[in-house]
């Protein structure tokens, strides 16, 4: 195997008991080990030409050493780190989604809306992996105490198209007093686009004329958002 500048020479047994992974997790805790040594618990085994260690590294150095491109990576990516078959990649990507489930778990205990925090911290859990945009909608009443939240449209990696009269509907089904506008960036940028920046604009003004407010946009990528709301661009 062809290893990345990152992945050490060594392999398990060559390092003393206390330090590997096992062992490490058994006598410090998960929070003492580095991501690539936990991937490398989660692998099990190595091979001839890679201990289960020196797999994890290079399943990290893939994913750029970065947990948020970790945790999109698909079954067949994971494959391609020779080493990692599919009875491996399907349990590293088991392990992802749990990670994923319990952080949509604790968003769900947010009841309601104080802050652009607040709000990053609701749709974050299930938006920041999706490497195509989608653009949703948080749902408020007159408490800022979330009513639903609901997709609106889902585009590709570039972006995505919506519709005002579908977002007006929902909150009007809902009879929510105020709206959060939320989409992602899978490329990580926050800045705005024109784009985002004019259908803000349109649904700001259509709102008035039903009396709901759009309380703030946010954006959301790479593990950190853009609000429209914070930054001034909403004024209603």
């Amino acid at each position: 195997m062809e290893q990345s500048k990152n992945t050490p020479s060594f392999g398990i047994k060559q390092l003393a008991e206390d330090e590997r992974p096992r062992e490490k997790m058994y006598a410090h805790g998960a929070s003492s080990l580095h991501i690539a040594e936990l991937l490398a618990i989660l692998i099990g085994s190595g091979n001839k030409q890679a201990s289960a260690l020196q797999l994890g590294y290079e399943v990290f150095n893939r994913a750029n050493q970065n947990l948020s491109e970790l945790s999109r990576m698909t079954l067949a990516e994971l494959t391609t780190v020779h080493g990692i078959g599919t009875a491996k990649a399907i349990i590293l990507n088991a392990a992802l989604e749990l990670g994923r489930r319990k952080r949509e778990e604790e968003a769900k205990k947010i009841t309601k809306i104080l802050c652009s925090r607040d709000a990053y911290n609701y749709f974050e859990p299930f938006m920041e992996d999706y490497r195509h945009e989608e653009f949703w909608i948080l749902l408020l009443n007159r408490n800022n105490m979330v009513l639903g939240k609901k997709r609106v449209s889902v585009g590709g990696v570039a972006g995505t198209v919506v519709d005002p009269k579908v977002i007006f509907k929902l909150a009007l089904d809902q009879l929510a007093s105020s709206i959060i506008l939320c989409h992602n960036h899978p490329s990580g940028n926050l800045q705005p686009s024109q784009q985002d920046i004019n259908i803000t604009k349109k649904l700001r003004e259509g709102a008035r004329f039903l009396d709901i407010i759009i309380s703030d946009h946010i954006i959301i990528g790479n593990k950190a958002y853009f609000s429209f709301a914070d930054k001034g661009l909403i004024s209603n």
